[in-house]
């Protein structure tokens, strides 16, 4: 068992997103983090003490996934107002929109050479995208529900994907057919990702189970069951040693691959863990979750450089490629459970390096912000004051049914079109409880200035519901009416080809009759 000074400690927190994080990555470079949130909002952390934090604005719907590209200058970030986003993470906050998809996108993801995208989608697609062309190349269409998920091999040959079909789907780049279609999942699958080498895969499952493929063979290797509810996001360790889960039980996992067993466990966040993500190094990792956090760990329990691990695996007698976590042939799929001896930590330690960063919004808002916070009459104590009451409201937010829609894969709106129908009554007493869960809520972090008055506020916040009430409509017309129009192209198809053949028969029947009898037939 690892000793007390190789466990994982917590570094830092990050504070500024208003709803749940749902994905995060590191820059290459070390020196950034991206988040994205159900807030709609793409968050740029600078690791550095006391430096700025980015808020990009833009996507008008929850942000899905999000990640850098191998140069570190541009972030990618999916959503599920259908479009996919290239932000530049700097002051400029320009971003470059990709439509293609007709639903939901639920991941993004470059190519390791950073000359394309793969992304998946509610419209049971996968589309690979061209960087430099700044277009859609091609699709991929044969999964039969929503694909959560899809991701690029190291060398660009083969995508993963993997969906509510309870199916994880291998793909030819080259030939664009699908390869491979692994079974074995027990539910939806979540997340899919390859180890750095390329020789195996997982997929996490909304069953709580993790599974680990070896490509080579074909063969499940691996299947852990160590959570207590599904398992969101999952990512490798840059050595393939390690592989760390995060779970709607609130908890973090860090399995030990080579010796196949839960090593540790972490408590950190409040509320469902939806993503996590290891530093390209391997030397940090990152968090985020129901609470609106992004926690920033030093992973430590690797005591052995990744230049140390290829060493010791390059003296291997067995001539197999570079090193990979099926290095440990198992006799056949195996379950692990979790053990007692698996080290509980729980993070005691705050953040000593900063307060929280300052925040500056790129971009423009589509929800009214630009112009609540242009609002005329405001003075500086209104300002402060308006800041922690608009920030209370925002923390009563955390792990509403907005979350639940997002994990469960419901749009997050149902839950607003179901308010629509409360009666006055109802509405006057959920105001007046909010009033009440606002004097109650303590100092928070401020970030930006929402209205002036509580009465406004109030007014702005229902306008801003019933706003997204009328996209949501408008969008399940658009669906109707596409389908419609899909309907009506295919009936006058089929009726333009009855009246062909037709006409074509009954020219066949006067040229018949004409060289019969020798005299012309006329049809009415």
């Amino acid at each position: 068992m690892a000793s007390v000074m190789e466990d994982p400690t917590l570094e830092r927190h990050f504070k500024g997103h208003r709803d749940a994080v749902t994905c995060a990555d590191f820059n290459p470079n070390r020196k950034q983090l991206a988040s994205g949130s159900v807030d709609k909002n793409v968050m740029i952390w600078n690791l550095a003490p006391k430096a700025r934090a980015f808020r990009f604005v833009g996507h008008q719907d929850v942000i899905t996934g999000v990640q850098f590209c191998p140069s570190g200058n541009l972030v990618a970030s999916s959503s599920k107002d259908r479009t996919v986003r290239l932000w530049t993470p700097s002051m400029k906050g320009e971003s470059t929109v990709f439509k293609a998809h007709t639903a939901a996108v639920r991941s993004v993801a470059f190519s390791h050479d950073g000359q394309r995208l793969v992304t998946a989608s509610d419209d049971k697609s996968v589309k690979v995208w061209s960087i430099h062309r700044q277009c859609f190349i091609y699709s991929l269409n044969q999964h039969t529900n929503w694909v959560r998920c899809a991701r690029f091999s190291p060398d660009g040959r083969i995508i993963a994907s993997c969906g509510d079909d309870r199916t994880v789907r291998l793909w030819d780049t080259s030939t664009k057919h699908c390869i491979n279609c692994l079974t074995d999942c027990g539910g939806s699958a979540t997340f899919v990702d390859f180890n750095s080498s390329g020789t195996c895969i997982a997929a996490s499952g909304a069953d709580s189970s993790l599974k680990i493929w070896d490509l080579r063979t074909n063969k499940l290797i691996q299947h852990y069951q160590v959570h207590s509810a599904g398992i969101n996001s999952f990512s490798f360790h840059p050595s393939n040693n390690y592989v760390i889960t995060g779970s709607s039980d609130s908890s973090i996992k860090i399995l030990d691959l080579l010796e196949g067993r839960l090593i540790y466990t972490l408590h950190g966040h409040k509320g469902a863990v939806i993503t996590v993500a290891f530093s390209r190094a391997g030397d940090l990792f990152a968090s985020g979750g129901a609470d609106s956090q992004v926690l920033l760990w030093r992973t430590n329990f690797d005591s052995k450089s990744y230049q140390d691990v290829l060493r010791q695996h390059s003296r291997r007698s067995t001539p197999d490629p570079p090193p990979h976590l099926s290095d440990i042939h198992p006799r056949g799929p195996h379950l692990h459970h979790p053990q007692p001896t698996a080290i509980q930590v729980s993070p005691t330690v705050t953040d000593t390096r900063s307060t929280d960063p300052h925040v500056i919004q790129l971009g423009q808002s589509l929800h009214g912000n630009t112009l609540l916070n242009s609002w005329p009459h405001l003075t500086p104590m209104q300002t402060a004051a308006n800041s922690h009451l608009s920030n209370g409201l925002t923390a009563c937010k955390v792990a509403n049914s907005r979350l639940e829609g997002w994990i469960e894969g419901e749009s997050a709106s149902r839950a607003d079109l179901t308010a629509g129908n409360d009666t006055k009554a109802d509405r006057r007493a959920r105001k007046g409880r909010r009033e009440e869960e606002v004097e109650e809520i303590g100092q928070t972090h401020p970030l930006e200035v929402l209205s002036d008055h509580p009465s406004v506020n109030s007014i702005l916040q229902h306008i801003v519901q019933q706003l997204d009430i009328l996209t949501q409509t408008i969008s399940v017309l658009e669906e109707r009416l596409t389908l419609t129009e899909d309907k009506l192209k295919e009936c006058l198809s089929h009726q333009s080809q009855i009246v062909k053949d037709l006409r074509a028969s009954r020219e066949r029947q006067q040229t018949e009759s004409e060289e019969t009898d020798g005299s012309p037939v006329h049809f009415t």
